[in-house]
């Protein structure tokens, strides 16, 4: 997918300046190969867990992500996600639920929390709830400022947004445009209004899209707009001097190859193993302070253990 991204942008991307380079393995407690939220839960908290779990471990009892202690130490804390906020990917770093499927109970844990901004999809599970309750409301009561256009996230001035740009998930690119850097530059404006520092994740999840549906053209454009949100992060702590920045993925999709291609045209021949995700190593790259510790093959669990030494 990386490959694909670097390819059809002519053999560059912003995520190049990651000179610290490894590999995660990704299998969850239960299966060689992992769903999101297992795999999004063993990086948040370490522990290895179920297909379908969120922040909770195989005898289903919660624990606690980096997010959480991250905040609990005063540090800021952000989501930002291209699907809806309450999917697997971004549920596993601030919710505890036994099923990924309970998206209004993923919706409600964002008010158990103190988490400083959150952006992406999802209004409908924060408003249209089977339990009456208006999550929108409970959330401008705490301090929030809900905005549901792009063009309102990005000139926000304060220190508490939800944005909420999508009723479910959010379009693929072609439709949602920039979207994903414009988050990823605001939560990171908001954010570093913390003087002790921050936690932020930033998910592009329609890369995943795309190897389900073994569609190259979709791979390739949620790729590059996730490298411009990567060009920002990498924008940011590079005049910051303090910051790291970790670019990994929960796990492969599609067993996708390339059986040709070229740096002039940028194309990319695709081809696929699968229609869902595959048990392969995923890279991981890192800048910043700690960079180094990020180099070699890990458990996915490292990935938590490394954040949490360095952050906390």
């Amino acid at each position: 997918h990386f490959y694909a991204g670097l390819t059809a942008n002519r053999g560059d991307l912003f995520i190049q300046n990651c000179k610290y380079i490894g590999f995660s393995k990704t299998y969850s407690s239960n299966r060689y190969v992992t769903d999101s939220a297992a795999g999004a839960t063993a990086i948040s908290t370490g522990t290895k867990t179920y297909n379908g779990a969120i922040g909770v471990g195989p005898d289903k009892n919660p624990i606690k992500t980096i997010l959480e202690e991250a905040s609990e130490k005063g540090l800021a804390t952000g989501l930002v996600s291209t699907s809806s906020i309450t999917h697997a990917t971004p549920a596993s770093f601030i919710a505890h639920q036994a099923s990924r499927s309970q998206e209004e109970d993923i919706a409600a844990d964002f008010l158990k929390t103190d988490i400083d901004v959150f952006i992406g999809g999802g209004y409908d599970f924060f408003t249209k709830r089977e339990d009456g309750r208006n999550l929108v409301n409970e959330l401008m009561r705490k301090g929030y400022t809900i905005e549901r256009e792009l063009s309102k996230i990005e000139n926000y001035k304060g220190k508490k947004l939800a944005g909420l740009t999508a009723p479910k998930g959010n379009p693929r690119m072609s439709e949602r445009g920039n979207m994903l850097p414009i988050s990823t530059h605001t939560a990171i404006k908001i954010l570093q209004q913390n003087e002790k520092g921050f936690f932020l994740m930033v998910e592009g999840s329609f890369i995943d899209s795309g190897g389900h549906g073994n569609n190259t053209v979709q791979v390739v454009e949620e790729m590059l707009d996730f490298d411009q949100a990567v060009g920002k992060a990498l924008e940011f702590a590079a005049e910051n001097g303090e910051t790291l920045v970790i670019i990994t993925a929960d796990h492969e999709t599609g067993g996708m190859t390339i059986n040709d291609g070229s740096f002039e045209t940028g194309m990319v021949k695709g081809a696929y193993t699968s229609t869902g995700h595959t048990g392969v190593m995923v890279p991981i790259f890192a800048y910043g302070p700690g960079a180094s510790e990020f180099i070699g093959i890990m458990e996915n669990t490292d990935i938590h253990a490394k954040i949490k030494k360095l952050l906390l």
